[in-house]
């Protein structure tokens, strides 16, 4: 597959907690070619960490190979998330050869403009209560165990990678609401901003979703999806998924598209 990108956007990957997939996400930085390398927030899940922390060798990698991508041609863009707000302290700062920014424009190959955040500013637009939070968050933490278990066996009998998160998150009405919310909250955003379409990450949920020609890109995260936002030379945005079967899974679409479905993540 394609392997060489103008550019590409991650966000969610939460080193330094066992859900992380460091090893799916090193294989990707190692095996591509991009001219900028955006990485949209919760690179570092600093907030986990206060109460348990798990960095590992393949965490120390994944922060090697960006460095090592940094320093040999590629602009490494950081935008800290909610989970890494410590490092909005530097912003405007360069550290290691990696540009610190609140948020950033990207234009594209194809002269479009696209406004590029974390995302989690949208939180208090598409709040839930502080019972269903507390609910979300526990039922996550158990998504996410199972999501190990599950997919240890499967690398035991040879099936690939797949996301019991994404399966749940496309089939539970009350997952959808709260993700369309979203989109429509950055879509929003993008309109009175006048730019071309929103960039950002946050939820953990890879989708596009277009509408009154604004472009929303959502490039999904690396501890349920394995997913990325890339670029073409010709400015063409696409999600890819990257693990032991690695394969793009949709192209931008090019009219309103008021949903965001996407293939199976079998």
């Amino acid at each position: 597959m394609q392997t060489t990108f103008r550019s590409v956007f991650i966000s969610d990957v939460h080193l330094g907690t066992k859900a992380c997939q460091a090893l799916h996400l090193l294989d990707f930085l190692k095996s591509i070619k991009t001219d900028k390398l955006y990485l949209v927030g919760d690179i570092i899940d600093l907030q986990e960490m206060r109460h348990r922390a798990y960095f590992v060798e393949s965490h120390h990698q994944v922060i090697e190979q960006i460095l090592a991508m940094a320093n040999s041609g590629t602009k490494v863009i950081y935008i800290p998330g909610n989970h890494d707000a410590f490092f909005r302290q530097f912003v405007g700062q360069t550290l290691s050869g990696i540009d610190i920014r609140l948020n950033a424009r990207h234009k594209t190959a194809d002269g479009r403009t696209f406004h590029v955040s974390h995302g989690d500013e949208f939180d208090q637009m598409v709040k839930i209560s502080p019972l269903m939070l507390a609910i979300g968050d526990k039922a996550h933490g158990l998504m996410l165990s199972l999501n190990q278990w599950i997919n240890g066996i499967r690398r035991l009998v040879g099936l690939p990678y797949w996301s019991l998160a994404g399966y749940l998150k496309s089939h539970i009405s009350k997952a959808k609401e709260f993700i369309e919310r979203f989109e429509t909250a950055a879509l929003k955003s993008a309109k009175n901003q006048k730019v071309d379409g929103y960039i950002c990450g946050h939820i953990h949920f890879a989708s596009f979703r277009i509408k009154d020609e604004i472009l929303y890109c959502n490039d999904g995260d690396w501890v349920e999806h394995c997913t990325a936002l890339t670029e073409s030379n010709a400015g063409e945005m696409s999600l890819l998924h990257w693990s032991e079967n690695p394969r793009f899974l949709v192209s931008e679409p090019k009219e309103d598209w008021e949903l965001s479905p996407l293939p199976s993540r079998s």
